[in-house]
């Protein structure tokens, strides 16, 4: 797959920026624009007919979302998917996450239940992977509020921070799966408002595994 396949910058009627960014983020997801594909600053200025400036500035924005890798002296590519990696950070979480809803569960608020859920909502009404992904961190980050400054804490902030990349481009071909997401994020504040431990870590961990197989069942090479 390649530049060619992207669509002309004719008929938009977004500001450029979120024109090109939009287009280039929505192709690396759907996988138009595959892992490792080259991103030429001047090509893809070409093809959407706008200027370089508008172009730098997406894709500086796609590396701040780990969809784009940015190289002083090769350029832009897209970020291919590294299964090992993402192997190793989910059996962290899977080890670790049960620690944190033991510390949780009895320490959540009931308005910050209220809250996780309507973000739940928020994710149910979204098409938009990206934000659906934003918020599926914060989702999990609430859940984990009142201990945000433990080391605990910031180490599992940091393995779902760096997770963050492959959910957006795993999810992205699975809609199926995001609306399992949601139900058992649902399910989960169910858990913690009846205090039920043993039932919020094992639908934790089931939640962190199903993940995992649909990371591992979108990987390409």
């Amino acid at each position: 797959m390649s530049l060619s396949q992207l669509p002309s910058g004719s008929g938009r009627n977004r500001t450029t920026h979120s024109y090109v960014l939009n287009t280039l983020r929505n192709a690396i997801l759907d996988g138009t624009l595959a892992g490792g594909t080259r991103l030429l600053q001047a090509e893809i200025a070409e093809q959407f007919n706008v200027s370089i400036t508008p172009v730098r500035e997406a894709l500086r924005v796609l590396a701040g979302e780990d969809l784009v890798e940015l190289d002083p002296h090769r350029g832009a590519r897209v970020r291919r998917l590294d299964l090992t990696e993402v192997q190793e950070l989910y059996e962290l979480r899977i080890s670790l996450e049960p620690l944190m809803v033991r510390r949780m569960i009895a320490a959540l608020s009931d308005d910050t239940l209220d809250a996780a859920e309507n973000l739940v909502e928020q994710m149910r009404a979204t098409s938009d992977v990206v934000a659906w992904s934003e918020q599926n961190r914060q989702f999990h980050a609430m859940l984990a509020e009142p201990e945000r400054a433990s080391r605990l804490s910031i180490l599992l902030t940091g393995l779902r921070d760096s997770a963050a990349p492959y959910v957006r481009l795993s999810l992205a071909a699975s809609y199926a799966r995001r609306r399992e997401s949601d139900d058992e994020h649902s399910q989960l504040v169910g858990h913690f408002r009846a205090r039920d431990t043993e039932a919020a870590i094992a639908l934790t961990v089931q939640h962190l595994r199903s993940t995992l197989r649909t990371i591992e069942d979108n990987h390409t090479t």
